[in-house]
């Protein structure tokens, strides 16, 4: 919602153009793109994605959400396979909306499971993938800890140096 600048997306609340933000870190200079996840801006999603060299795949964990999503027709579907189509290699996978399921992390082990399930599918490893329970409207894990999820300890993924670990 940050990113959205134009008229018709703070209203309808979604995402309809791609939006860029800069910033450095004392390692790399990072531009985010925010690419639409609906499914009428889907060339829109691919414009973005097609210039990206790692993904941030939001899922939303409210009941009935995931499950429309990772459904056979489903946006999550759809865009993990356009990300890894358009060779997009390292993913970050966020579970959206924690704060909806209590902060479960039953249902955050749930998602996690059908999710490395299906990316496995598509060609990702899941070994490789980030998983990482957030509330965007709350800002929980988003760049800090959060305490309303004391049962998350991080996450790691392999890579060519072995493997990494963080929490946010």
């Amino acid at each position: 919602w940050v990113l959205d600048k134009l008229k018709a997306e703070r209203e309808r609340g979604i995402t309809i153009d791609i939006a860029l933000w800069k910033f450095e870190t004392p390692k790399y200079m990072v531009t985010v793109i925010d690419a639409p996840g609906h499914r009428d801006f889907i060339k829109n999603m691919i414009t973005g994605t097609s210039q990206a060299d790692c993904a941030i795949l939001i899922i939303a964990g409210g009941t009935g959400e995931f499950e429309a999503g990772i459904s056979k027709d489903g946006q999550t579907r759809e865009h993990a396979l356009l990300a890894f189509t358009l060779g997009v290699r390292q993913l970050i996978v966020a579970v959206n909306k924690m704060d909806t399921t209590k902060w479960s992390e039953d249902r955050f082990n749930e998602i996690v499971k059908e999710t490395s399930t299906f990316i496995k599918k598509v060609g990702y490893n899941p070994k490789t993938v980030a998983f990482v329970p957030i509330s965007g409207w709350h800002g929980d894990n988003m760049l800090e800890e959060s305490p309303n999820m004391p049962w998350y300890k991080g996450w790691s993924k392999e890579n060519k140096a072995g493997v990494v670990k963080g929490k946010t």
